[in-house]
């Protein structure tokens, strides 16, 4: 397979490729205890705050139109599985937005992870991913290290293969 080279940091020229994201958590409370309920609460303000957000695709939802339906590894291990059109989109989003309040919270509701909790890796655009294929990559990412399969925004790769480092895209005046 031939890879466009990147025209900015992790965007592949022709839009040939989207960055597909999984991020997991083990909670630390059921679902439906009161210790769980600010983050269930918050699920759907923070899942609109990222379908608006420029360079969103899709993300992974159950019939609630959340993810909570889903698990990862076993019943405690909660996945978030979205797809951007690139790197920059989806870090800004993390780290740029009311996100973050949440993010910061994670403490709350998460025990803290004891090996990689988030992996990247490009997709043919309009793919979207199933737990199966974002499981692997996150094992991958866990055996191997950071590669062109499977990366994070720490260690990044274009759809190319080449290393880029990964910014925010700047906030529109």
């Amino acid at each position: 397979m031939t890879h466009s080279a990147p025209d900015r940091a992790g965007a592949a020229t022709s839009g040939e490729y989207h960055l597909a994201q999984l991020n997991v958590g083990r909670i630390k409370y059921a679902k439906d205890s009161p210790e769980m309920a600010d983050f269930i609460g918050a699920l759907d303000y923070i899942n609109g705050l990222a379908e608006e957000s420029d360079g969103f695709v899709w993300r992974l939802k159950d019939d609630n139109g959340n993810a909570m339906g889903y698990s990862l590894f076993d019943e405690e291990t909660l996945p978030n599985l979205s797809v951007w059109q690139d790197a920059e989109s989806l870090f800004h989003f993390v780290y740029k937005t009311a996100h973050t309040d949440y993010l910061a919270r994670r403490k709350e509701w998460f025990h803290m992870p004891t090996e990689g909790h988030m992996v990247l890796w490009w997709v043919p655009a309009g793919h979207q991913p199933t737990l199966d294929e974002a499981g692997e990559r996150l094992a991958y990412l866990r055996e191997h290290g950071p590669t062109p399969m499977a990366f994070t925004f720490k260690r990044a790769f274009g759809p190319d293969g080449e290393a880029f480092t990964v910014s925010a895209k700047p906030v529109p005046a």
